[in-house]
């Protein structure tokens, strides 16, 4: 079997993890080899994410790294088992790699915290409101593709929204209130913000443009997501010249801390159960309805 060309986010992080696993352990590529029954140049393309790993050469490569963590190793196998396919495979050939590694990400996590300040995170927008936005940054773009984005970006809420995965936003006030739609399109927009936090797994918060402070990096809009092993928690960067994917440990451990942060100084979470005619509240709700009465 070839090596493979192009390895999808997940088979990347299988492999860095087996190498993050090896350092840890002190151990270099030849001893583990050894270990493992492989050969040197084996371990090196597979923690280089080029070829795959059976399950009994991974048990005995954590093993040897000394890891007892059962959810990590039941993840990393889990990993490397799975075939990568799924309802985004229909999108193979219009969609880049990074869209389809994100779709296979949020079908694979628990729980993601979504920080946006520049548009409605899209795990939560109108399908008018993807029209626009898509029709307006790409209006060169072939009309089939266009609707191929469309569709793809309907079909990842569905499979999110529809399942069990935990789904936390902070969106600042200025997302809201940018006008790269109609207003009838925000206005139906933010009504749908207010159905989508009646789900039992969805909370949104808004971060108003009067909040105190903001903590670093608040400028950055980023989903953290949340394995069934804390270790394979991964954050996506919206950012077009680098890799989006962060795995690095205190990555992982600086971007939650600043969403705990955006957490603390937003507005209480949407809440269906304070809908009222009149309130003097200020929570996300009241914010809402006010931008609703700007329209």
């Amino acid at each position: 079997m070839g090596l493979r060309a192009n390895p999808t986010q997940r088979q990347r992080r299988l492999g860095l993890e087996l190498r993050r696993l090896r350092l840890a352990a002190g151990l270099s590529v030849g001893e583990a080899a050894a270990v493992a029954g492989l050969g040197p140049p084996h371990l090196g393309h597979i923690e280089a994410a080029r070829t795959a790993i059976p399950e009994v050469k991974l048990r005995a490569l954590t093993d040897a790294y000394g890891c007892r963590s059962e959810p990590l190793v039941d993840a990393l196998v889990e990993m490397g088992r799975s075939t990568g396919r799924g309802w985004w495979s229909d999108y193979k050939r219009h969609m880049g790699g990074q869209a389809l590694d994100l779709a296979e990400l949020e079908a694979t996590s628990q729980s993601c915290r979504s920080f946006q300040w520049l548009y409605v995170p899209g795990l939560l927008q109108t399908a008018d409101y993807v029209r626009e936005l898509i029709g307006g940054g790409e209006r060169d773009a072939d009309p089939e593709l266009r609707e191929t984005y469309i569709s793809f970006r309907l079909r990842r809420q569905d499979a999110v929204l529809s399942g069990a995965l935990r789904l936390h936003a902070v969106i600042h006030e200025a997302a809201l209130r940018m006008q790269f739609v109609p207003p009838h399109v925000m206005r139906d927009q933010l009504l749908h913000l207010v159905q989508m936090a009646r789900l039992p797994h969805v909370q949104i918060q808004l971060l108003p443009f009067k909040a105190a402070h903001y903590p670093p990096l608040f400028n950055t809009s980023f989903v953290l997501f949340e394995a069934t092993a804390p270790e394979l928690d991964t954050v996506y960067v919206e950012h077009p010249a680098s890799s989006p994917f962060l795995s690095e440990q205190q990555h992982l451990r600086d971007f939650s801390k600043t969403f705990e942060g955006l957490q603390a100084i937003a507005l209480p979470p949407i809440d269906h159960r304070s809908e009222r005619e009149f309130s003097t509240d200020r929570d996300s709700l009241g914010l809402i309805h006010h931008l609703l009465y700007t329209l």
